[in-house]
């Protein structure tokens, strides 16, 4: 999917600092319409302050943002009334119920639940049942539902969400993805950030942030495919010291944990798989490490994220 001269979001050269801390370093992409783009890094990455830019609540030090076609400099307001923001933290009014932080917020944009409830409802109706309860009261994941709906009751043309679905549960983790996915198919343009790399997997495209900096731009399959080395899923007890032994390997490129294997890469590009394995599994049993397995691996976004992390300046 091409961004196109009508994209709901375009950046060029977008510098933003905090005293001696750069927060942006010359962010430049665009969103098309209808995408499902990522924000995917750290903390510390840029990423809010990126959103606090695109809703206008930041002007930028240097370079250019329009959003809908809007500069967030100059139409700041018009910006405001067509966008719907979710931040990181739960920022309702806990005292509040559900219905009343719902119809405050449709009030805000001059409308009502019962006017923006056809785009809320596959939401809404999950937590209606307690729509008496106080904000403050709700689980995590009925707090995220309820944010969501108060972001999307005045019907905006674009969707920013700010890494949602920290510190929630891997259940309403994903059915809070399964939400965006039915609002990217009534049309709607949606901007996420997340540090978890198996949602930047569930964008179109994502733009790898670190320090500000924006490391690659594309799909997530096409990120992985661009791992420079053959990389091999290694196990080996004890797990520490397998990670060491790896380490010591003369030829290592790379070696990270991921899940109950370590993700292992040879320096070596040129040398066939078959050949790697053997020679990394003599190493680790000639260091005393058991039941060695080594097999080859397609590498994923996040195997490629920490290769550029590890290039970047």
């Amino acid at each position: 999917m091409s961004a196109s001269a009508g994209a709901p979001v375009q950046l060029r050269g977008l510098h933003k600092r905090f005293g001696d801390t750069v927060a942006l370093d010359d962010v430049t992409f665009d969103v098309a319409p209808g995408e499902l783009y990522g924000l995917v890094g750290p903390d510390g990455g840029g990423k809010t302050t990126l959103f606090r830019v695109l809703t206008t609540l930041l002007l930028p030090d240097a370079g250019s943002a329009t959003v809908l076609g809007r500069d967030v400099r100059t139409d700041l307001w018009e910006i405001r009334a067509r966008v719907g923001y979710m931040p990181g933290r739960f920022s309702l009014y806990p005292d509040l119920s559900v219905e009343e932080n719902l119809a405050f917020f449709a009030s805000v944009f001059g409308t009502s639940i019962t006017a923006g409830y056809e785009l809320i409802a596959p939401i809404y109706r999950q937590i209606e049942p307690f729509k008496t309860r106080r904000a403050g009261q709700l689980s995590g994941g009925m707090k995220q539902k309820l944010a969501l709906s108060c972001a999307l009751v005045h019907r905006p043309e674009l969707l920013l969400l700010d890494e949602p679905t920290t510190g929630v549960d891997a259940v309403s983790r994903r059915e809070f993805w399964d939400l965006l996915h039915d609002l990217q198919a009534s049309g709607l343009t949606i901007v996420v950030s997340t540090p978890y790399m198996d949602e930047a997997d569930r964008c179109d495209r994502v733009a790898l942030m670190q320090k500000g900096r924006v490391l690659a731009i594309d799909t997530p399959r096409a990120i992985g495919a661009a791992f420079p080395r053959a990389l091999f899923a290694v196990r080996g007890a004890p797990r520490h010291a397998t990670i060491e032994a790896l380490r010591a390997y003369p030829h290592l490129a790379s070696v990270q944990p991921f899940g109950d294997t370590l993700h292992f890469s040879d320096r070596r590009a040129e040398l066939p798989p078959a050949h790697v394995m053997r020679e990394v599994g003599a190493w680790l049993q000639g260091r005393g490490i058991r039941e060695v397995a080594v097999a080859p691996i397609a590498p994923g976004i996040e195997d490629a994220f920490m290769a550029l992390m590890g290039d970047a300046p």
